[in-house]
C-alpha cells in the first residue's frame, strides 16, 4: 500500500519504519525538511528497507492510499486546511493526542480531536488508532505480553476504511480491534490522557485493568 505520513517525530518513525520494512511505500513530509529527510535515513538504517523517502507535506497527502496524521494537535489546522482536498476518499490514521500537563499526570487541551478533524475534511475516511501506546512500544522487541499480543483499538465509521487499517496494524505484528464508530474515539483520547498519565505517574496501568476471562458483569436488582 502507499502510505503518506505527515510529521517527522516519533509515530512517523516507529509506524512508519514498521510499515517499510513490510513491504509498503511510505512516503513522508513535514514542515520541517531536514527531519523528514532525517527520518527517512533512520528508517532505511533501521529496517534495511529502501522503499521510504521525503517528500513536502502536499505530496505525502496526495501519494497515500492511506496517510498517517503524527503532527502535533496544534498544528492540525493550519496543515489540514492546505492538503484538505488531496484527502478526498483517503484513508486518514489519526494517532494525535491533545495532552496538556498537569500536576503530573495529562488532562486534554480538547476532548474530540478526530472529531474535529473528520469535521475539517469531511469527504476522508478518518480512523482513530495507536495513540494509546508511546511510540516506543510499537517498535519494542516485546509485543506480547501475559501470553496476549499488543491490541490496538480502532474507531472509524467506514468498514473498509476500518478493515485496511486493521491490515496494516497487523503488519507491525499488532492485533486490531474495532471499538467503535469516531464518536467512540473521543473515549479513547481520554483514556489515553489518562492511562498514560497514570504511566508517567509511576503507577501500573496494565494492573487496573484485568484480562477479559477475569471481568464480569452482574445486573443490579
Amino acid at each position: 500500500m502507499r502510505i503518506g505520513i505527515i510529521g517527522a517525530g516519533a509515530m512517523a518513525r516507529a509506524l512508519g519504519g514498521g510499515w517499510a520494512a513490510a513491504g509498503h511505500d511510505i512516503v513522508i513530509g513535514a514542515r520541517d525538511a531536514t527531519k523528514a529527510q532525517e527520518v527517512v535515513a533512520e528508517i532505511r538504517a533501521r529496517d534495511g528497507s529502501d522503499n521510504a523517502r521525503s517528500t513536502s507535506i502536499a505530496e505525502a497527502a496526495e501519494f497515500g492510499e492511506a496517510v498517517l496524521l503524527a503532527v502535533p494537535v496544534a498544528a492540525l489546522t493550519e496543515i489540514l486546511e492546505g492538503i484538505g482536498p488531496a484527502l478526498t476518499g483517503r484513508i486518514l490514521i489519526d494517532c494525535t493526542n491533545a495532552f496538556r500537563p498537569d500536576l503530573g499526570t495529562f488532562t486534554l487541551t480538547e476532548d474530540a480531536v478526530a472529531e474535529r478533524i473528520a469535521a475539517t475534511v469531511p469527504d476522508a475516511h478518518v480512523v482513530k488508532g495507536f495513540n494509546l501506546c508511546a511510540a516506543e512500544v510499537y517498535v519494542g522487541a516485546q509485543l506480547e505480553f501475559e501470553g496476549r499480543t499488543l491490541l490496538v483499538p480502532l474507531c472509524g465509521d467506514n468498514p473498509d476504511a476500518i478493515a485496511r487499517v486493521s491490515s496494516l496494524t497487523e503488519d507491525l505484528k499488532l492485533r486490531p480491534c474495532h471499538a467503535g464508530g469516531l464518536a467512540q474515539a473521543r473515549y479513547m483520547e481520554a483514556t489515553s490522557a489518562f492511562v498514560v498519565g497514570q504511566w508517567f505517574g509511576g503507577n501500573d496501568s496494565r494492573a487496573m485493568f484485568p484480562p477479559l476471562d477475569a471481568t464480569f458483569a452482574e445486573v443490579d436488582e
